[in-house]
């Protein structure tokens, strides 16, 4: 079924607003992609409006820190979530977001990329 970004048709009281359009194509979303801490399987490439593109990421186990004492990149394995602002089941689930918490082998770290719409993972050092 199509995910929607338009305005209901009806009000929270059950009745129509009066100025109500039909959904248009360019209106349309897309289910999340949800991207989980397992080992990378393959990752999407989706068309977007003005024939842009959106690589979404399934599933990854390492992410690109930077340390910001000093000021270098590396490539970590990712443990775990342990903190999700989007939702706090997505931490129980292993489900990376923008925001979100993860455990790496430096430390702790915070995922500053949107994993489900740029294909990769970066993050900045948080703690040791």
């Amino acid at each position: 079924m199509a995910v929607s970004q338009t305005m209901s048709k009806r009000k929270e009281s059950g009745g129509r607003y009066i100025a109500y359009k039909k959904e248009k194509q360019y209106e349309l979303g897309r289910e999340p992609s949800l991207t989980k801490v397992e080992k990378k399987k393959r990752s999407m490439k989706i068309r977007t409006l003005g024939n842009n593109r959106k690589i979404r990421l399934l599933s990854i186990d390492e992410a690109n820190i930077l340390d910001p004492k000093t000021k270098k990149h590396k490539k970590v394995k990712i443990k775990t979530i342990t903190g999700s602002p989007a939702n706090k089941h997505f931490v129980r689930r292993n489900i990376m977001t923008k925001g979100a918490e993860i455990d790496t082998e430096m430390g702790k770290a915070k995922i500053t990329s949107r994993p489900g719409q740029d294909g990769t993972v970066n993050a900045v050092l948080i703690s040791k």
